[in-house]
């Protein structure tokens, strides 16, 4: 479930940087890696979980695609938490700045 969950991801940020440049100013690539880096773990994970428990790997517990679930959006909540924290430090477009320039 968490490999589905950050492929699905991964697949919509890739789409959303690929056909937008607005997207590609506001720095989408670093949640792109972000997105298939995870993906790759999960993906490795599961191979290895295959060749240890075989075909049981296929039918797995509802309380462990539950766990799994909330792994999942948690890797999400967490990468769209950095990406938020790089955009502000980066700032792209200098919102922050002209911010702070017009409070002192």
């Amino acid at each position: 479930m968490t490999l589905l969950i950050t492929i699905i991801s991964a697949v919509i940020v890739t789409v959303i940087w690929y056909s937008n440049e607005k997207a590609r100013n506001m720095k989408i690539g670093v949640l792109c890696f972000m997105f298939w880096g995870a993906s790759l773990m999960w993906l490795v994970d599961a191979v290895v979980e295959y060749l240890e428990i075989g075909a049981d790997y296929f039918t797995p517990e509802p309380a462990d695609m539950l766990n799994d679930t909330f792994l999942g959006v948690s890797v999400i909540g967490l990468a769209l938490t950095v990406w938020v924290i790089m955009l502000i430090i980066k700032d792209p477009n200098g919102i922050v700045r002209k911010k702070l320039k017009k409070n002192e």
